[in-house]
């Protein structure tokens, strides 16, 4: 269930961007970066805001891998999956990472860190690459792993 102020903002959000041509995206957009996720229950109020269906809406923000289902934890950490990198030694860095962090992928049980697979992060050259909190690394082993996340928790 929403919170009242969290579906007023769901609406605000939707409200000031509707009559844009593809509203859609940078609607939600705006309300994973005010909510930290897009909420399951404020697709029918989107959907209805916009004259689209629910299942246009869902079938976006389930589509597109950025969007969250769920509110991520205090700190994000994404590793490419895709081939440059899984060629690079990507699957050993998922590994390592879900060893870590306590998950296998999602978000850890006591909600400290999110473990999410991106499919190509664009520096395919300097696999395998990783986002922690935002910021994009390259050429990533599982030491140079545990540095990022040690660096980006004391920084936090």
């Amino acid at each position: 269930m929403l919170t009242e102020t969290t579906q007023q903002t769901i609406h605000h959000l939707v409200a000031a961007k509707k009559h844009m041509p593809g509203a859609l995206l940078p609607i939600l957009h705006d309300i994973q970066e005010a909510v930290g996720f897009i909420p399951a229950q404020a697709v029918a109020d989107i959907a209805q805001q916009l004259n689209l269906s629910r299942a246009e809406v869902h079938g976006v923000v389930t589509f597109y891998h950025f969007f969250r289902h769920e509110p991520a934890g205090k700190q994000v950490v994404q590793i490419c999956r895709a081939e440059a990198c899984q060629s690079m030694g990507a699957e050993k860095l998922w590994t390592h990472a879900c060893s870590r962090l306590k998950t296998q992928g999602g978000t850890s049980a006591d909600g400290a860190t999110t473990l999410e697979p991106v499919y190509c992060l664009g520096l395919c050259s300097s696999s395998p690459a990783m986002v922690v909190d935002d910021k994009l690394h390259a050429r990533v082993d599982v030491d140079k792993f545990d540095r990022l996340v040690a660096a980006a928790r004391s920084e936090a």
